[in-house]
Protein backbone atom coordinates (compact mmCIF):
# COMPACT_ATOMS: atom_id res chain seq x y z
CA UNK A 1 0.00 0.00 0.00
CA UNK A 2 1.20 3.82 -0.70
CA UNK A 3 2.95 5.61 2.35
CA UNK A 4 0.05 8.51 1.57
CA UNK A 5 -2.45 5.75 2.15
CA UNK A 6 -1.05 4.85 5.69
CA UNK A 7 1.50 6.77 7.03
CA UNK A 8 2.73 10.08 7.63
CA UNK A 9 5.86 10.67 4.88
CA UNK A 10 8.35 11.52 7.45
CA UNK A 11 8.35 8.57 9.79
CA UNK A 12 10.19 5.33 9.83
CA UNK A 13 8.53 3.22 7.85
CA UNK A 14 7.47 5.65 5.12
CA UNK A 15 11.39 6.73 5.30
CA UNK A 16 12.44 3.16 4.42
CA UNK A 17 10.03 2.92 1.54
CA UNK A 18 10.81 5.98 0.08
CA UNK A 19 14.59 4.75 0.03
CA UNK A 20 13.55 1.38 -1.18
CA UNK A 21 11.62 2.99 -4.65
CA UNK A 22 14.53 5.03 -5.19
CA UNK A 23 16.20 4.14 -8.71
CA UNK A 24 20.13 4.83 -9.42
CA UNK A 25 20.81 7.85 -9.99
CA UNK A 26 23.80 10.62 -10.58
CA UNK A 27 23.68 10.68 -6.63
CA UNK A 28 24.11 6.95 -6.04
CA UNK A 29 26.93 7.69 -8.25
CA UNK A 30 28.53 9.98 -6.61
CA UNK A 31 28.52 8.63 -3.22
CA UNK A 32 29.64 5.53 -4.38
CA UNK A 33 32.70 6.74 -6.17
CA UNK A 34 33.89 9.18 -3.37
CA UNK A 35 33.23 6.18 -0.53
CA UNK A 36 35.10 4.39 -3.35
CA UNK A 37 38.39 6.55 -3.17
CA UNK A 38 38.71 5.56 0.37
CA UNK A 39 38.34 1.75 -0.27
CA UNK A 40 40.29 2.04 -3.25
CA UNK A 41 43.60 3.21 -1.61
CA UNK A 42 42.74 1.17 1.42
CA UNK A 43 43.62 -1.63 -0.70
CA UNK A 44 46.33 -0.05 -2.08
CA UNK A 45 47.55 0.66 1.42
CA UNK A 46 46.65 -3.59 2.40
CA UNK A 47 49.39 -4.64 -0.46
CA UNK A 48 51.91 -2.02 -0.25
CA UNK A 49 54.31 -3.90 1.88
CA UNK A 50 54.21 -7.18 -0.99
CA UNK A 51 55.75 -5.07 -3.86
CA UNK A 52 57.69 -2.96 -0.98
CA UNK A 53 59.18 -6.14 0.68
CA UNK A 54 61.10 -7.54 -2.13
CA UNK A 55 63.22 -4.43 -2.67
CA UNK A 56 64.41 -4.69 0.73
CA UNK A 57 64.43 -8.37 2.18
CA UNK A 58 67.64 -8.42 1.34
CA UNK A 59 69.15 -5.47 2.21
CA UNK A 60 67.50 -5.96 6.13
CA UNK A 61 68.63 -9.44 6.01
CA UNK A 62 65.00 -10.78 6.93
CA UNK A 63 64.30 -14.39 8.14
CA UNK A 64 60.74 -16.00 6.66
CA UNK A 65 59.40 -15.35 10.47
CA UNK A 66 60.54 -11.80 10.22
CA UNK A 67 58.88 -11.54 6.65
CA UNK A 68 55.54 -13.54 8.06
CA UNK A 69 55.69 -10.94 11.06
CA UNK A 70 56.28 -7.87 8.61
CA UNK A 71 53.84 -8.74 6.01
CA UNK A 72 50.86 -9.55 9.20
CA UNK A 73 51.29 -6.62 11.60
CA UNK A 74 48.55 -4.90 9.72
CA UNK A 75 46.53 -7.54 9.46
CA UNK A 76 46.75 -7.19 13.09
CA UNK A 77 45.59 -3.84 13.34
CA UNK A 78 43.02 -4.60 11.19
CA UNK A 79 41.23 -7.07 13.61
CA UNK A 80 41.45 -4.80 15.89
CA UNK A 81 40.31 -1.35 14.22
CA UNK A 82 37.07 -3.72 12.37
CA UNK A 83 36.03 -3.92 15.98
CA UNK A 84 36.16 -0.88 17.05
CA UNK A 85 34.70 0.57 13.99
CA UNK A 86 31.55 -1.58 14.04
CA UNK A 87 31.04 -0.75 17.53
CA UNK A 88 31.67 3.27 16.79
CA UNK A 89 29.36 3.03 13.45
CA UNK A 90 26.57 1.79 15.57
CA UNK A 91 27.42 4.56 17.67
CA UNK A 92 27.98 7.85 16.08
CA UNK A 93 27.14 6.78 12.27
CA UNK A 94 28.71 5.03 9.41
CA UNK A 95 29.90 8.47 7.76
CA UNK A 96 31.61 9.89 10.63
CA UNK A 97 33.85 6.42 11.76
CA UNK A 98 34.43 6.28 7.33
CA UNK A 99 36.30 9.30 7.15
CA UNK A 100 38.09 8.66 11.09
CA UNK A 101 39.46 5.41 9.92
CA UNK A 102 40.96 7.13 6.20
CA UNK A 103 42.86 9.48 8.65
CA UNK A 104 44.37 6.76 10.29
CA UNK A 105 45.28 4.61 7.59
CA UNK A 106 46.64 7.89 5.14
CA UNK A 107 48.72 9.23 8.01
CA UNK A 108 50.33 6.30 8.63
CA UNK A 109 50.94 5.33 5.62
CA UNK A 110 53.66 8.22 5.76
CA UNK A 111 55.02 7.17 9.01
CA UNK A 112 55.59 3.38 7.19
CA UNK A 113 57.76 5.49 4.10
CA UNK A 114 60.19 6.65 7.26
CA UNK A 115 60.62 3.20 8.35
CA UNK A 116 64.16 2.19 9.51
CA UNK A 117 64.22 -1.45 10.13
CA UNK A 118 62.03 -4.52 10.35
CA UNK A 119 60.48 -3.40 14.13
CA UNK A 120 59.65 0.48 13.25
CA UNK A 121 57.65 -1.06 10.08
CA UNK A 122 56.13 -3.38 12.13
CA UNK A 123 54.47 -0.51 14.58
CA UNK A 124 53.98 1.84 11.79
CA UNK A 125 51.82 -1.00 9.87
CA UNK A 126 50.30 -2.24 13.12
CA UNK A 127 48.65 1.52 13.76
CA UNK A 128 47.59 2.09 9.67
CA UNK A 129 46.14 -1.44 9.84
CA UNK A 130 43.72 0.10 12.60
CA UNK A 131 42.24 2.73 10.16
CA UNK A 132 42.67 -0.41 7.30
CA UNK A 133 40.62 -2.50 8.97
CA UNK A 134 37.57 -0.16 10.23
CA UNK A 135 37.29 1.55 6.61
CA UNK A 136 36.29 -1.27 4.81
CA UNK A 137 33.38 -2.42 6.89
CA UNK A 138 31.88 0.21 7.17
CA UNK A 139 32.07 1.88 3.90
CA UNK A 140 30.59 -1.77 3.10
CA UNK A 141 28.08 -0.86 5.35
CA UNK A 142 27.32 2.77 3.74
CA UNK A 143 26.87 1.90 0.35
CA UNK A 144 24.60 -1.30 1.11
CA UNK A 145 22.62 0.69 2.91
CA UNK A 146 21.79 3.09 0.02
CA UNK A 147 20.96 0.78 -2.56
CA UNK A 148 17.73 -0.63 -3.65
CA UNK A 149 17.04 -4.51 -3.12
CA UNK A 150 16.85 -5.38 -6.73
CA UNK A 151 19.99 -4.06 -7.97
CA UNK A 152 21.82 -4.25 -4.42
CA UNK A 153 24.26 -7.23 -5.86
CA UNK A 154 25.16 -5.06 -8.58
CA UNK A 155 25.26 -1.45 -7.10
CA UNK A 156 27.25 -2.46 -3.94
CA UNK A 157 29.66 -4.86 -6.19
CA UNK A 158 30.51 -2.16 -8.75
CA UNK A 159 31.55 -0.41 -6.08
CA UNK A 160 33.62 -2.96 -4.21
CA UNK A 161 35.33 -3.41 -7.24
CA UNK A 162 37.09 -0.56 -6.58
CA UNK A 163 39.31 -2.94 -3.96
CA UNK A 164 39.85 -5.07 -6.83
CA UNK A 165 41.01 -2.39 -8.95
CA UNK A 166 43.55 -0.96 -5.99
CA UNK A 167 44.75 -3.80 -5.54
CA UNK A 168 46.54 -4.44 -8.93
CA UNK A 169 47.41 -0.88 -9.09
CA UNK A 170 49.10 -1.61 -5.99
CA UNK A 171 50.79 -4.04 -8.26
CA UNK A 172 50.99 -2.24 -11.26
CA UNK A 173 52.75 1.05 -9.10
CA UNK A 174 54.97 -1.66 -7.48
CA UNK A 175 56.39 -3.13 -10.96
CA UNK A 176 56.27 0.85 -12.31
CA UNK A 177 57.43 2.62 -9.38
CA UNK A 178 59.61 0.57 -6.98
CA UNK A 179 62.66 -0.54 -9.23
CA UNK A 180 62.85 3.78 -9.67
CA UNK A 181 61.99 5.45 -6.70
CA UNK A 182 63.10 2.96 -4.19
CA UNK A 183 59.87 1.45 -1.71
CA UNK A 184 59.23 4.45 0.11
CA UNK A 185 57.06 5.55 -2.79
CA UNK A 186 53.83 2.78 -2.22
CA UNK A 187 53.55 4.56 1.32
CA UNK A 188 53.87 8.18 -0.16
CA UNK A 189 50.85 7.46 -2.63
CA UNK A 190 49.27 5.76 0.24
CA UNK A 191 48.93 8.69 1.94
CA UNK A 192 46.93 10.78 -0.75
CA UNK A 193 43.16 9.94 0.50
CA UNK A 194 44.00 12.04 3.64
CA UNK A 195 42.66 14.81 1.31
CA UNK A 196 39.38 13.06 0.87
CA UNK A 197 38.45 13.03 4.73
CA UNK A 198 37.40 16.68 3.68
CA UNK A 199 35.44 15.84 0.53
CA UNK A 200 33.76 13.25 2.51
CA UNK A 201 32.82 16.13 5.25
CA UNK A 202 30.47 18.94 3.12
CA UNK A 203 29.67 15.95 0.37
CA UNK A 204 27.72 13.20 1.46
CA UNK A 205 24.73 13.05 3.94
CA UNK A 206 24.69 10.01 6.94
CA UNK A 207 23.25 6.73 6.42
CA UNK A 208 19.11 7.31 6.28
CA UNK A 209 19.12 4.02 7.41
CA UNK A 210 21.14 5.04 10.58
CA UNK A 211 19.28 7.91 10.55
CA UNK A 212 15.75 5.77 11.04
CA UNK A 213 16.96 3.22 13.28
CA UNK A 214 18.79 6.04 15.82
CA UNK A 215 15.16 7.80 15.53
CA UNK A 216 16.39 10.81 13.91
CA UNK A 217 13.51 11.08 11.67
CA UNK A 218 13.59 14.65 10.74
CA UNK A 219 17.07 14.41 9.77
CA UNK A 220 16.91 11.01 7.83
CA UNK A 221 13.65 12.69 6.17
CA UNK A 222 16.32 15.73 4.92
CA UNK A 223 18.28 13.67 3.55
CA UNK A 224 16.03 11.23 1.28
CA UNK A 225 13.91 14.50 0.24
CA UNK A 226 17.37 15.94 -0.70
CA UNK A 227 17.95 13.24 -2.99
CA UNK A 228 14.50 12.38 -3.92
CA UNK A 229 14.44 16.60 -5.48
CA UNK A 230 17.68 15.70 -7.58
CA UNK A 231 16.67 12.98 -9.39
CA UNK A 232 13.38 14.64 -10.10
CA UNK A 233 15.70 17.35 -11.57
CA UNK A 234 17.38 15.01 -13.41
CA UNK A 235 13.99 13.99 -15.10
CA UNK A 236 13.36 11.15 -13.72
CA UNK A 237 9.57 9.95 -12.21
CA UNK A 238 9.09 8.25 -8.85
CA UNK A 239 7.15 5.08 -8.70
CA UNK A 240 5.27 5.83 -5.24
CA UNK A 241 6.80 4.31 -2.47
CA UNK A 242 5.04 1.22 -0.87
CA UNK A 243 5.43 -0.02 3.09
CA UNK A 244 5.51 -3.88 3.70
CA UNK A 245 5.57 -5.89 6.87
CA UNK A 246 8.85 -6.30 7.18
CA UNK A 247 9.92 -2.52 7.47
CA UNK A 248 10.35 -1.95 11.20
CA UNK A 249 8.85 1.68 11.45
CA UNK A 250 10.67 2.36 15.20
CA UNK A 251 14.16 2.30 16.67
CA UNK A 252 15.50 -1.05 18.36
CA UNK A 253 17.68 -1.26 20.78
CA UNK A 254 21.42 -2.20 19.74
CA UNK A 255 22.62 -5.44 21.23
CA UNK A 256 25.64 -6.86 20.48
CA UNK A 257 24.74 -10.35 21.67
CA UNK A 258 22.14 -10.35 19.06
CA UNK A 259 24.17 -11.72 16.62
CA UNK A 260 24.49 -15.18 18.59
CA UNK A 261 20.70 -15.07 18.80
CA UNK A 262 17.52 -17.12 16.53
CA UNK A 263 18.37 -16.93 12.92
CA UNK A 264 21.36 -14.67 13.54
CA UNK A 265 23.51 -17.22 14.97
CA UNK A 266 23.53 -19.81 12.42
CA UNK A 267 24.50 -16.74 10.11
CA UNK A 268 26.82 -15.87 11.94
CA UNK A 269 28.96 -18.69 12.58
CA UNK A 270 29.11 -19.96 8.90
CA UNK A 271 29.80 -16.36 7.67
CA UNK A 272 32.92 -16.18 10.04
CA UNK A 273 33.58 -19.74 8.56
CA UNK A 274 33.45 -18.27 4.81
CA UNK A 275 35.65 -15.35 5.83
CA UNK A 276 38.17 -17.36 7.06
CA UNK A 277 38.20 -20.08 4.02
CA UNK A 278 38.22 -17.31 1.42
CA UNK A 279 41.09 -14.96 3.03
CA UNK A 280 43.58 -16.94 4.46
CA UNK A 281 43.85 -18.22 0.66
CA UNK A 282 43.61 -14.89 -1.29
CA UNK A 283 45.66 -12.78 1.68
CA UNK A 284 48.26 -15.55 1.98
CA UNK A 285 49.08 -16.43 -1.45
CA UNK A 286 48.73 -12.60 -2.32
CA UNK A 287 51.21 -11.51 0.06
CA UNK A 288 53.56 -14.24 -0.05
CA UNK A 289 54.11 -14.41 -4.35
CA UNK A 290 56.43 -11.84 -5.16
CA UNK A 291 58.45 -12.56 -2.15
CA UNK A 292 58.50 -16.16 -3.30
CA UNK A 293 59.34 -15.67 -6.59
CA UNK A 294 62.10 -13.55 -5.06
CA UNK A 295 63.72 -15.45 -2.55
CA UNK A 296 62.96 -19.24 -3.64
CA UNK A 297 63.09 -18.99 -7.11
CA UNK A 298 65.84 -16.34 -7.07
CA UNK A 299 63.90 -13.93 -9.72
CA UNK A 300 65.10 -10.16 -10.40
CA UNK A 301 63.04 -7.79 -8.56
CA UNK A 302 61.43 -6.47 -11.42
CA UNK A 303 60.30 -9.82 -12.84
CA UNK A 304 58.76 -11.07 -9.57
CA UNK A 305 56.54 -7.94 -9.10
CA UNK A 306 55.52 -8.34 -12.47
CA UNK A 307 54.36 -12.32 -11.91
CA UNK A 308 52.51 -10.69 -8.59
CA UNK A 309 51.07 -8.19 -10.78
CA UNK A 310 49.74 -10.89 -13.17
CA UNK A 311 47.70 -12.94 -10.53
CA UNK A 312 46.22 -9.45 -9.29
CA UNK A 313 45.00 -8.82 -12.73
CA UNK A 314 42.53 -11.49 -12.59
CA UNK A 315 40.89 -9.52 -9.92
CA UNK A 316 39.63 -7.02 -12.23
CA UNK A 317 37.64 -9.93 -14.42
CA UNK A 318 36.71 -11.74 -11.48
CA UNK A 319 34.83 -8.43 -10.32
CA UNK A 320 33.35 -7.30 -13.45
CA UNK A 321 32.05 -11.20 -13.53
CA UNK A 322 30.79 -11.01 -9.85
CA UNK A 323 29.35 -7.86 -9.95
CA UNK A 324 27.02 -8.41 -13.39
CA UNK A 325 25.71 -11.83 -12.58
CA UNK A 326 25.50 -12.60 -8.94
CA UNK A 327 21.96 -10.84 -8.88
CA UNK A 328 20.65 -13.22 -11.68
CA UNK A 329 22.90 -16.42 -10.16
CA UNK A 330 22.75 -15.82 -6.22
CA UNK A 331 24.78 -15.39 -3.14
CA UNK A 332 24.56 -19.43 -2.20
CA UNK A 333 25.63 -20.60 -5.68
CA UNK A 334 28.11 -18.29 -6.43
CA UNK A 335 30.00 -19.13 -3.21
CA UNK A 336 29.69 -22.76 -4.15
CA UNK A 337 31.19 -22.63 -7.56
CA UNK A 338 33.85 -20.31 -6.74
CA UNK A 339 34.72 -22.00 -3.55
CA UNK A 340 35.13 -25.62 -5.25
CA UNK A 341 36.94 -24.49 -8.90
CA UNK A 342 39.36 -22.46 -6.96
CA UNK A 343 40.55 -25.34 -4.48
CA UNK A 344 40.33 -28.05 -7.18
CA UNK A 345 42.85 -25.44 -9.22
CA UNK A 346 45.20 -25.20 -6.30
CA UNK A 347 44.87 -28.91 -5.02
CA UNK A 348 45.63 -29.69 -9.14
CA UNK A 349 48.86 -27.43 -8.79
CA UNK A 350 50.15 -29.58 -5.78
CA UNK A 351 49.35 -32.85 -7.63
CA UNK A 352 51.35 -30.93 -10.85
CA UNK A 353 53.85 -30.02 -8.74
CA UNK A 354 55.05 -26.36 -7.89
CA UNK A 355 58.44 -26.68 -9.25
CA UNK A 356 58.58 -22.94 -11.13
CA UNK A 357 57.48 -19.52 -11.23
CA UNK A 358 55.81 -20.38 -14.66
CA UNK A 359 54.00 -23.45 -13.07
CA UNK A 360 52.21 -20.93 -10.07
CA UNK A 361 51.43 -17.73 -11.93
CA UNK A 362 49.23 -19.75 -14.24
CA UNK A 363 47.43 -21.91 -11.75
CA UNK A 364 47.44 -19.50 -8.96
CA UNK A 365 46.03 -16.68 -11.57
CA UNK A 366 43.33 -19.24 -12.39
CA UNK A 367 42.49 -20.16 -8.70
CA UNK A 368 42.22 -16.21 -7.92
CA UNK A 369 40.00 -15.88 -10.62
CA UNK A 370 37.54 -17.71 -8.72
CA UNK A 371 38.83 -16.81 -4.98
CA UNK A 372 39.09 -12.79 -5.68
CA UNK A 373 35.00 -13.10 -6.86
CA UNK A 374 34.97 -14.58 -3.30
CA UNK A 375 36.21 -11.94 -1.16
CA UNK A 376 34.17 -9.17 -3.08
CA UNK A 377 30.81 -11.26 -2.70
CA UNK A 378 31.82 -11.80 0.79
CA UNK A 379 31.32 -8.26 1.99
CA UNK A 380 27.98 -7.69 0.15
CA UNK A 381 26.63 -11.09 1.66
CA UNK A 382 27.71 -9.79 5.38
CA UNK A 383 26.18 -6.40 5.73
CA UNK A 384 22.60 -8.31 3.89
CA UNK A 385 22.29 -10.94 6.98
CA UNK A 386 21.92 -8.76 9.57
CA UNK A 387 19.42 -6.14 10.55
CA UNK A 388 20.48 -1.92 10.75
CA UNK A 389 20.44 -1.68 14.55
CA UNK A 390 23.34 -4.60 14.33
CA UNK A 391 24.89 -4.37 10.43
CA UNK A 392 27.57 -2.47 10.65
CA UNK A 393 28.92 -4.37 14.27
CA UNK A 394 27.88 -7.60 12.42
CA UNK A 395 29.58 -6.61 9.36
CA UNK A 396 32.64 -5.78 11.35
CA UNK A 397 33.19 -8.88 13.26
CA UNK A 398 32.51 -11.00 10.34
CA UNK A 399 35.41 -8.67 8.54
CA UNK A 400 37.75 -9.43 11.47
CA UNK A 401 37.98 -13.10 10.92
CA UNK A 402 39.04 -12.25 7.41
CA UNK A 403 42.22 -10.61 9.43
CA UNK A 404 42.64 -13.55 11.48
CA UNK A 405 43.18 -15.38 8.50
CA UNK A 406 44.94 -12.77 6.73
CA UNK A 407 47.69 -13.11 9.81
CA UNK A 408 47.87 -16.35 9.93
CA UNK A 409 48.17 -17.13 6.30
CA UNK A 410 51.46 -15.13 5.59
CA UNK A 411 52.94 -17.16 8.82
CA UNK A 412 51.39 -20.50 8.08
CA UNK A 413 53.06 -20.07 4.13
CA UNK A 414 56.17 -19.39 6.69
CA UNK A 415 56.01 -22.42 8.46
CA UNK A 416 55.35 -24.84 5.54
CA UNK A 417 57.86 -23.46 3.42
CA UNK A 418 60.07 -25.79 4.28
CA UNK A 419 58.12 -28.88 3.67
CA UNK A 420 58.15 -27.31 0.07
CA UNK A 421 56.22 -24.88 -1.94
CA UNK A 422 53.40 -27.95 -3.06
CA UNK A 423 52.44 -27.81 0.66
CA UNK A 424 51.11 -24.40 0.69
CA UNK A 425 48.74 -25.06 -2.26
CA UNK A 426 47.84 -28.60 -0.42
CA UNK A 427 46.64 -26.17 2.70
CA UNK A 428 45.19 -23.19 0.93
CA UNK A 429 43.38 -25.78 -1.56
CA UNK A 430 41.95 -27.54 1.21
CA UNK A 431 40.50 -24.91 2.91
CA UNK A 432 38.57 -23.45 -0.31
CA UNK A 433 36.68 -27.06 -0.41
CA UNK A 434 35.77 -26.81 2.86
CA UNK A 435 34.56 -23.22 1.99
CA UNK A 436 32.60 -24.90 -0.63
CA UNK A 437 31.16 -27.79 1.50
CA UNK A 438 29.63 -24.97 4.10
CA UNK A 439 27.93 -23.01 1.15
CA UNK A 440 26.23 -25.35 0.09
CA UNK A 441 24.64 -26.13 3.69
CA UNK A 442 24.82 -22.66 5.73
CA UNK A 443 24.60 -19.71 2.63
CA UNK A 444 21.32 -17.81 3.11
CA UNK A 445 20.11 -16.38 0.07
CA UNK A 446 19.61 -12.86 -0.30
CA UNK A 447 19.13 -12.05 -3.99
CA UNK A 448 16.39 -9.67 -5.11
CA UNK A 449 15.21 -9.41 -0.99
CA UNK A 450 15.37 -5.69 1.12
CA UNK A 451 17.64 -5.37 4.01
CA UNK A 452 14.22 -5.51 6.16
CA UNK A 453 12.90 -8.28 4.85
CA UNK A 454 15.96 -10.14 5.30
CA UNK A 455 16.75 -9.25 8.88
CA UNK A 456 13.52 -8.46 10.85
Amino acid sequence: MAVAESLDAGSGAAILARMERLPVSWWHVKARIIVGVGTFFDAVDIMAITYALPAFVDSWKMSPQQIGLVLSAAFFGQLIGALIAGWAAERWGRLTVTMVTVGIYSVMSIACAFAWDPTSLIVFRFIQGIGLGGEVPIANTYVNEIARAEVRGRFYLLFQMVFGIGLVCAAVFGYLLVPTWGWQIMFYVGGLPALLVFVMRFTLPESPRWLVQKGRYAEADRVVGDIEESIRRSGKELPPPRVTSAVAAAPQRTRWSEIFEGIYLRRTLSDWAFWFCCFSTTYGLLTWLPTLYRTVFHLPVAEALKYGMITSLTGIVSAVACAFFIDTIGRRTWFTVAFFCGGLTLLALWLHGADSAETIVGFVSFGMFFMSSLSLALNLYTSEIYPTRIRAFGGAVGGAWQRVAAVLGPNVIAWLLPYGTGTLFLYFGGLAIIGGVLSIFFAVETKGKSLEELSP
